[in-house]
């Protein structure tokens, strides 16, 4: 089978699955619905009110939601493993995530009852993070090593902020505790405005980028000496991942893994194609996203368990076996 078909095939299962994933994430939930209420309802037919309210209410919302945080952490991730050249690198290992915790635990401790401001306190902190590691590494001279090492001490300072912020204040440690297992619950469209437009932006960015990266896998040297500015081109793609996990964290909370999981799937799945894998991350971290998110609204209903926890549950798994595997061809 060549490259062509090989890459049609996946492409056209990894839609299929997306369609399939998105279909069932509307269709059920913890509310039960029968087919005549789903249709009745998404329809908006006379006498469905209650059903109508629930389907563009709540799950329409949640969908889209899991759709554009799935979008914004593959791609982060496939953007930072790339031009880190660390399998391992995702938001949540270079600090993106734990800033945004922190000045979500700070924002409660100084005002706890600013519940409106937490996505605002999110996206903050995560940028916050971004401008630290940016401005270490270009002190470096946009060093990858110095990069992820940068990333590592950032996230253990700010854990470290989280635990005295935590000592401090319990109370406030409480109401922290919904966000730092992430999930959709809640989430309005209005919410999801201004991270659509940035994670969008932030897709294109890493498109036109696709290609100046796909030389980074033969070092920064030869990249150079190929015509690719290779500094310039590190800096974009590590405002692009930033931008876009900040923008998803804001609604979602800190979910973790799909950053990590995503990439090595889909660069697996497409043989190192950049542009290929620039453009499947995204598909099959929508639909990782719409299944957990699924199981989380249905699996103990009518209890919630958070998206995290899911995650999770593959995403340790998964990293383990990945530094295993690095040792092993250290």
């Amino acid at each position: 089978m060549n490259a062509k078909t090989r890459n049609f095939i996946v492409f056209f299962a990894a839609g299929a699955l997306l369609l399939a994933s998105a279909f069932l994430a509307l269709r059920f939930g913890s509310v039960p619905l029968s087919s005549d209420e789903f249709w009745g309802g998404m329809l908006g037919k006379e006498g469905y009110h209650t059903y109508t309210l629930i389907f563009y209410s709540s799950r329409l919302p949640r969908v889209l939601g899991a759709v554009l945080a799935g979008i914004a952490f593959s791609q982060a991730g496939t953007l930072l493993q790339r031009v880190t050249d660390n399998p391992l690198a995702s938001p949540s290992i270079l600090g993106i995530n734990a800033g945004a915790g922190f000045a979500v635990l700070l924002l409660l401790v100084c005002f706890p009852l600013a519940y409106a401001a937490l996505p605002l306190a999110a996206f903050a902190g995560a940028l916050l993070a971004t401008v630290l590691i940016l401005g270490v590494a270009r002190s470096a001279g946009m060093s990858r090593t110095v990069i992820v090492l940068a990333g590592v001490a950032l996230s253990a300072l700010f854990q470290a902020g989280i635990s005295f912020l935590s000592v401090i204040d319990p109370d406030a440690l409480a109401s922290y505790v919904d966000f730092s297992v992430g999930g959709l619950h809640g989430v309005t469209m209005d919410d999801l405005l201004f991270p659509a437009l940035l994670i969008l932006a932030c897709l294109v960015v890493s498109q036109l980028l696709s290609r100046k990266l796909a030389l980074f896998c033969l070092g920064d040297t030869l990249a150079g000496s190929l015509g690719v500015p290779v500094k310039r081109v590190r800096l974009f793609s590590l405002v692009a991942a930033a931008a876009s996990a900040a923008a998803a964290v804001s609604f979602t909370g800190l979910i973790g893994f799909v950053g990590l999981i995503v990439p090595h799937t889909a660069r697996a799945l497409v043989k190192g194609n950049m542009r290929g894998e620039l453009c499947l991350s995204p598909m099959l971290g929508a639909s990782l996203l719409l299944i957990a998110d699924l199981f989380a609204r249905t699996l103990f209903a009518p209890t919630e368990i958070p998206v995290g926890v899911f995650t999770a549950l593959l995403g340790v798994p998964f990293f383990l076996a990945l530094v295993v595997r690095r040792k092993r061809h250290v």
